[in-house]
C-alpha cells in the first residue's frame, strides 16, 4: 500500500463528526442514544426562505456561479453587516464560500506561512487547530477559566504573542462555551493589538443573532481594526440552514481577492440555489428568526437549570449559541460502574456507553477539563438526557 500523505496521516478526525458517527453506529445496534453532540439546529429552514430556493431552480439558476459569489448576494451582505453590525464593506471584500468553514480554511491558507504562530484562546472551535497546522502554522493555545467565562484577557493575549504571531482567530458568541464579548471586552483586546500592527483577526460571528444578551459585537466595528480583521459568517446556524453550505466573509481587499483565488483552484463558486436562498435570507429582518432564539434561551436555562442539580458539574452561564460546557474535572481519577476516568475524552466516551448520551469532550476544543453538550434538542430530550446522566454518576 502506498503511503499517503504525512498531511493527512497528521490530522486529527473532527471529535464532532465523529462523535456523530459513533452514535449512528450504536443507534443502528439498537441503542436508545439521545444526541447532545453535533451543532446543527433542530428547526427546519424557514419557509420563505424554501420558497426562495424553489423560484431559483424555476428561474434555471444552475450554471456555474461567480468563485466569489453572486454579485446581489454580496450586496445582500454588505447591506447586512452595516444594518446588524455597523460594518462598512464594499462587494469586491466580501467573498462568499461553501460554508463558514471554507472561509477559515481559506483565510488560513493565504495567510500562513509554514512556522506562523496563530493564537487560539481556549476553548475554541474544534477545526481551528487542524485547518492552522494544515498550513504549516503553529497554534498557540492560550487557557481561559470558566470563573472568566473561557474569555480571553488582554494580559493573556500580550503574554501569547510573539515576533512569530501571524493571527488571532476566536468566535462570539463562542463555540464551544456560548461566552459573548463585549464591546469593552473587545476593545480592551484591539488596543493590546495595537501595539502589534502585523497581526491579523479572524473573528469568527456564526452565531451571531443567537445572542441572549442584547447587541451583537464586532472586532471590525473599531476603526484602528477594520484593516486587521477578516469578519467570518454565514447562514448554517441562525438560519437552520446547516446542509445549505453557505458562508461568507467581509475582509481586507487584498485578502478577499487572495482567498477568491484559492477557492477558484479547490471549489469554485458555492451552490446556485442556496446562495439565491441566502439573499432572501439575509435581505429579510432578523425578527424573522428570533422565534428560534427564543427557544434556544428557553432550552438553555433548562438544561442550565438540571445540570445545577448536579453538584459535582462547575457551569458558567452561556450568552449566546446553543452549548453548554461544564467542567467535569471532579470525576477525574476516579472509577464509575469499573471504568476509570482519567480525562474528558474518557467521561464523554463513559456517557454515552453507560447514559446513552452523545457529548463531545472538551480536549477537541483545546480544554481538557470540560465536555460540549448542545441543547439543540427538544425540552423532552434535553430532560431525559440528563436524567441519564445523573443516573449514571450515582
Amino acid at each position: 500500500m502506498v503511503q499517503l500523505s504525512e498531511r493527512v496521516l497528521g490530522m486529527t478526525t473532527s471529535a464532532t463528526l465523529a462523535m456523530a458517527a459513533k452514535t449512528r453506529e450504536l443507534r443502528a445496534e439498537g441503542k436508545d442514544i439521545i444526541g447532545l453532540s453535533l451543532g446543527e439546529p433542530d428547526f427546519n429552514t424557514p419557509d420563505y426562505i424554501k420558497e426562495a430556493a424553489k423560484r431559483a431552480i424555476d428561474e434555471n439558476y444552475s450554471a456555474y456561479t461567480p468563485v466569489d459569489g453572486y454579485v446581489e448576494l454580496k450586496e445582500a451582505i454588505v447591506t447586512k453587516f452595516k444594518r446588524d453590525n455597523g460594518l462598512h464593506y464594499t462587494p469586491s471584500q466580501i467573498v462568499v464560500s461553501t460554508g463558514a468553514k471554507q472561509c477559515l480554511a481559506n483565510v488560513a491558507a493565504v495567510m500562513i506561512n509554514k512556522g506562523d504562530e496563530v493564537i487560539l484562546p481556549c476553548p475554541y472551535w474544534v477545526s481551528y487547530s487542524d485547518i492552522v497546522k494544515l498550513n504549516e502554522g503553529i497554534p498557540v493555545e492560550v487557557q481561559t477559566s470558566i470563573d472568566n467565562d473561557f474569555k480571553l484577557t488582554p494580559e493573556q493575549l500580550e503574554a501569547a504573542i510573539t515576533p512569530r504571531t501571524k493571527m488571532l482567530w476566536y468566535s462570539s458568541p463562542c463555540n464551544p462555551s456560548g461566552s459573548v464579548y463585549s464591546k469593552a471586552e473587545l476593545r480592551a483586546l484591539a488596543d493590546v493589538l495595537q501595539k502589534h500592527p502585523g497581526i491579523i483577526v479572524v473573528s469568527d460571528e456564526i452565531y451571531e443573532h443567537i445572542n441572549f444578551v442584547g447587541g451583537h459585537e464586532s472586532m471590525a466595528q473599531f476603526d484602528d481594526m477594520f484593516d486587521r480583521t477578516v469578519t467570518v459568517n454565514g447562514v448554517s446556524k441562525a438560519f437552520a440552514m446547516t446542509g445549505w453550505r453557505i458562508g461568507y466573509l467581509g475582509a481586507p481587499e487584498y485578502i478577499a481577492k487572495a482567498c477568491t483565488k484559492m477557492q477558484g483552484q479547490i471549489t469554485s463558486g458555492a451552490n446556485s440555489i442556496a446562495q439565491r436562498a441566502t439573499i432572501t435570507a439575509l435581505n429579510e429582518s432578523p425578527e424573522r428568526i428570533k422565534f428560534m432564539v427564543d427557544e434556544f434561551r428557553t432550552r438553555r436555562d433548562l438544561i442550565l437549570s438540571l445540570l445545577n442539580e448536579i453538584p459535582t458539574f462547575k457551569n458558567n452561564v452561556p450568552e449566546g449559541a446553543f452549548y453548554v460546557f461544564p467542567d467535569v474535572s471532579y470525576y477525574f481519577g476516579k472509577t464509575l460502574r469499573g471504568k476509570h476516568i482519567a480525562n474528558a475524552d474518557d467521561f464523554s466516551m463513559y456517557l454515552l456507553e453507560e447514559a446513552l448520551v452523545a457529548t463531545v469532550t472538551g480536549g477537541a476544543f483545546g480544554d481538557p477539563n470540560c465536555i460540549r453538550l448542545s441543547y439543540a434538542a427538544s425540552k423532552e430530550q434535553i430532560t431525559e438526557a440528563v436524567r441519564r446522566i445523573k443516573a449514571a454518576l450515582t
